[in-house]
């Protein structure tokens, strides 16, 4: 579980920084969509860490917090793009 987590976590950022690079509309709401599975893939992980028993909820909930606040805030970002 933990290199799953390790790797959609550091996925987040490489594929984001992929998003800043974008030469369209469509391929920045595409690459953004990848950036939005792999935070909430990272949310999912760090819940089954908790729900496992393998680390206490106090000792992950911020990270967990933030893993949930980053894909709202990216699926956000998607959904104004695609509208405009």
């Amino acid at each position: 579980m933990g290199k799953q987590l390790l790797r959609s976590g550091t996925s987040v950022g490489a594929n984001y920084r992929a998003v800043c690079r974008s030469r369209s509309k469509a391929e920045f709401v595409a690459k953004l969509g990848v950036v939005v599975e792999e935070a909430d893939e990272s949310a999912f992980w760090l819940e089954l860490l908790i729900e496992s028993g393998t680390f206490r909820k106090e000792k992950l909930e911020a990270l967990l917090n933030e893993a949930r606040e980053l894909t709202a805030l990216f699926n956000a970002s998607r959904t104004t793009t695609r509208r405009s």
